[in-house]
Formats: C-alpha cells, sequence, structure tokens
C-alpha cells in the first residue's frame, strides 16, 4: 500500500515536473520568438540609416484582400519604410514590403522600366505604373489600391480578363488587302505613312486609361474603352492594312463606340503621354 502511495506520488511529481517544464519550454519558446523579432527590427533599423541620416519615414497604406478568407472584408494595411533605405519609384517600396515586412503581399511586376504594363495600379488617386511613379518625399503617407472598378483577384492584382477579351475582338493584328507578291519580304510603307502611327503603337495596354474612365466604369461590358478604340483606330490608319471597312463596321455601334464624352481622364492618366 506505501508502496503504490509512494508510486503514485513519484509518478504525480513527475507529471507536475513535465508540465512545468513544457511550461517553461513554451514560455522560453515564445520570449526567444520576441527576442528574435525585436533583433530583426533593431537590426532593421540600424541598417535603415546605413549613412548615418536620420530616418525619414513614410507610412505605405496598401489595400489588402485575400480571396481564399472570403468573411474578411478589404482592408488597408500599413508599412513604414525609411526613405533613406529605398529606391526612389512606388514599386521599390512595394518590393521592399515584400521583402522585409510582409511576404503575402501580392502584386503585378515585371520590367520596372514602363515597358511591360503590369504594374497598373491606383496611387495616390491616380492610376499610374508603380515603376514610373516617384514616391512623394514630402508625404507622410501613400496610399495604393489596385486598379479601380475592376475585379480584385487579390490584393493589387486586379483580373485583366474582360480588357483582353475586348482588345482581342478588333483582331489586332495585320490583314494585308492582298497576298504578298513573288519574292517579296515585307509590307513596306513610307515613312509618312508610318509616322501616322506615332502615339498610338506605342501603348502598353495597362488600362490606366480605360480603368479612369467613367463611360468604362459604368459599361465595361459594352463599352470597348479608350484603349481598345485607340488601337482599333492604329489598325485603321496603318497603309499596309487592307481591312479598314471591316474595322469600321465592328466598332460601329453606339455602345462600343459613342459611349466616349470626352472626359479626358484617360489622357490625364496614361503613363506613356498618349492620347487616347
Amino acid at each position: 500500500h506505501h508502496r503504490s502511495i509512494h508510486q503514485s506520488t513519484t509518478i504525480s511529481c513527475c507529471f507536475i515536473m513535465l508540465l512545468t517544464s513544457s511550461k517553461g519550454a513554451l514560455s522560453r519558446q515564445w520570449h526567444s520568438h520576441q527576442s528574435s523579432a525585436l533583433r530583426a527590427f533593431s537590426s532593421l533599423k540600424k541598417a535603415s540609416t546605413p549613412t548615418g541620416k536620420p530616418e525619414k519615414i513614410q507610412y505605405f497604406k496598401v489595400y489588402r484582400w485575400d480571396p481564399e478568407n472570403p468573411m474578411q472584408a478589404p482592408y488597408l494595411s500599413t508599412y513604414p519604410i525609411d526613405l533613406n533605405d529605398c529606391g526612389p519609384m512606388v514599386l521599390d517600396a512595394l518590393i521592399k514590403i515584400k521583402d522585409e515586412q510582409d511576404p503575402t503581399l501580392t502584386f503585378r511586376r515585371s520590367c520596372r522600366e514602363g515597358i511591360c504594363g503590369s504594374c497598373a495600379m491606383n496611387i495616390n488617386g491616380s492610376n499610374t505604373l508603380a515603376c514610373l511613379s516617384y514616391i512623394d518625399a514630402q508625404a507622410k503617407t501613400s496610399k495604393i489600391y489596385p486598379l479601380p472598378h475592376m475585379y480584385v483577384l487579390k490584393d493589387l492584382v486586379p483580373d485583366m480578363s474582360n480588357f483582353y477579351e475586348q482588345y482581342k475582338s478588333i483582331e489586332p493584328w495585320l490583314q494585308p488587302g492582298k497576298p504578298k507578291e513573288e519574292g517579296q519580304a515585307e509590307f513596306l510603307q513610307t515613312r509618312e505613312d508610318r509616322a501616322k502611327l506615332d502615339g498610338m503603337y506605342e501603348c502598353i495596354l495597362c488600362a490606366c486609361c480605360s480603368t479612369a474612365c467613367p463611360s468604362y466604369w459604368w459599361n465595361a461590358n459594352t463599352y470597348l474603352g479608350p484603349a481598345v478604340l485607340m488601337q482599333a483606330y492604329r489598325w485603321m490608319q496603318d497603309s499596309r492594312d487592307g481591312a479598314t471597312a471591316k474595322r469600321l463596321s465592328q466598332v460601329d455601334d453606339p455602345l462600343k463606340l459613342y459611349r466616349c464624352h470626352t472626359i479626358m481622364n484617360c489622357t490625364k492618366v496614361c503613363p506613356k503621354h498618349l492620347n487616347p
């Protein structure tokens, strides 16, 4: 009897010691994570002033929405950035946030030179390319949203499907009126005819102009929008193309074409300084 009591007491003591040690391990683990986070923050803070300059903090408020968490309404996340330790463009700040603060932040980017149009978004109330948009060093905050009035796939990534389908509908490729003659290499045109394409061929299809257009906001399923209409006209103006009559008939529609009310938001926001 005394032996069983002794055994049970021993087991109880061992259990208490195990529980206590487990709590201690958890506590040490939590304090270890906390210390690691503090050290990371301290090192980040030190690294943020490599030249010894005083910190120049700007807060970036970024639109967030995750389709895998549909019960969570869209919200803004705030990220502090020391501008002394960041590139001059908004895209630099977004990359820095993703690399150093929040790897879940999602956005499109590619060329970083204003050529691909991938990083189109709404920055401080205006549609533009993040790679061409300078950070306003005098501002305390910057607000970044996806392109307006489009379905959002995640965070700063809009669904471009409708925009690309509209672009496809105008058949944006050369349709010569006659076949090549024997031995002919290219379809030639004069320099004067080539000059007619200036201000249109430079379009990178970033959709900044179309998503800034109120008419496109309300009629995106029917109105082609400034970017697609400009591309349609680009092929009509091409002296090598022989499908002008067909192209005109395709867009001669009160909803496809005549929803334009010359609001001119498209021209104002075009990052390539075109006049769609």
